[in-house]
């Protein structure tokens, strides 16, 4: 077996922050390692959340940093949701909010993801019969979703939103790339809607996953998160004005998202050649690969033999399913062509 393992399992982004980024950490001073924060004296709570405030021409109030959007998620959960009140996830969604929900011992209500025959989608009218009948404290959406792919379109949200009104919405849009990071639209979320969390991290698009950053934007009636959340002594400085390097390098992202975007297209075109194969739409940085189930565990250990780590998926409604991450166009055409020499031999290429 090969040592050097290409990971596919992750949804990182192997291309690798901004080169501005890497300039920030060679050229880190003492203050910014040793001292504390003293943004407070200009009337700030951080440089990254003023920034993020000015560019969505929204108050510094409504921006929230945390360790990355799993970190914003915990925290949102931890503070709203208490032992036996409910909460609504996805049917097929990161395992991570099933786990944040037992951690106080909430009652999960999942909602349908339906499977379409090259994409999934919201059943946004179900989601609003659960939410009349079971009243839960929190509803978390995910769009782009993991794994699924699929987002929700703009004017099916902007109607479930308004079918929400007396829980904390959490929208998850940790997988959004260079077309949702347009201002207009999340600032007429956050005055239409003041219940509403938009949870973000720079782990994917920003390939900052190893930083550990994120943000949300906190709808006005989210006064009790913003209090849970606060940090006296102030926010991770360099990792601050790391993520201040990759939002000041648009067209080095603009670029890197044209190549996946690219690879996406190519893996369809590949994969759809074979019996069986079908590759979903996907707005995010991975495709979800339904294969026949037979397959399964042979393709698995083909392409870990090779150093091809891909995530099989275990849930029990995607037992036939792999989640590919998008790599560099270098290691997605060694995926390919290893999947290529799978099925010659299975005699069905």
């Amino acid at each position: 077996m090969s040592h050097e393992f290409i990971y596919f399992d992750r949804n990182e982004n192997p291309y690798g922050p901004a080169p501005a980024c890497f300039d920030v950490l060679r050229n880190a001073t003492i203050e910014q390692m040793s001292c504390y924060s003293r943004d407070f004296a200009r009337g700030v709570q951080s440089p990254l959340s003023e920034r993020l405030a000015s560019d969505f021409d929204l108050p510094e109030s409504a921006i929230l940093l945390g360790y990355g959007g799993e970190d914003i998620l915990k925290q949102t959960v931890h503070c709203y949701l208490s032992a036996g009140e409910r909460i609504m996830i996805p049917s097929h969604s990161w395992w991570y909010y099933k786990s944040i929900s037992d951690e106080v011992g909430g009652l999960k209500i999942e909602y349908p993801i339906v499977e379409g025959a090259t994409s999934f989608s919201y059943d946004c009218e179900r989601m609003i019969e659960l939410y009349r009948a079971h009243a839960p404290r929190v509803v978390l959406i995910s769009s782009p979703n993991n794994p699924t792919g699929n987002s929700m379109p703009r004017d099916i949200m902007l109607q479930l939103l308004e079918s929400l009104p007396d829980t904390v919405v959490v929208l998850d849009e940790a997988y959004c790339l260079h077309s949702d990071l347009e201002a207009g639209f999340l600032r007429e979320l956050y005055h239409r809607f003041p219940n509403l969390l938009v949870v973000r991290t720079f782990s994917k698009y920003f390939a900052l996953a190893g930083v550990r950053i994120g943000y949300a934007v906190m709808g006005r009636q989210l006064t009790r998160l913003a209090q849970f959340s606060a940090r006296y002594l102030g926010y991770h400085r360099l990792s601050e004005r790391v993520a201040l390097a990759a939002l000041d390098s648009p067209d080095y992202y603009r670029t890197i998202a044209g190549y996946m975007d690219a690879d996406k297209a190519l893996f369809r075109e590949r994969l759809h050649r074979y019996p069986g194969f079908t590759v979903y739409d996907s707005d995010a940085n991975f495709l979800l690969v339904k294969l026949p189930v037979e397959y399964r565990n042979s393709l698995k250990e083909t392409l870990t033999a090779r150093g091809l780590i891909v995530k099989f998926m275990n849930e029990e409604a995607l037992q036939s399913h792999m989640r590919i991450t998008i790599g560099t166009r270098e290691q997605n055409r060694l995926l390919l062509d290893a999947i290529d020499v799978f099925m010659a031999r299975t005699g069905d290429a």
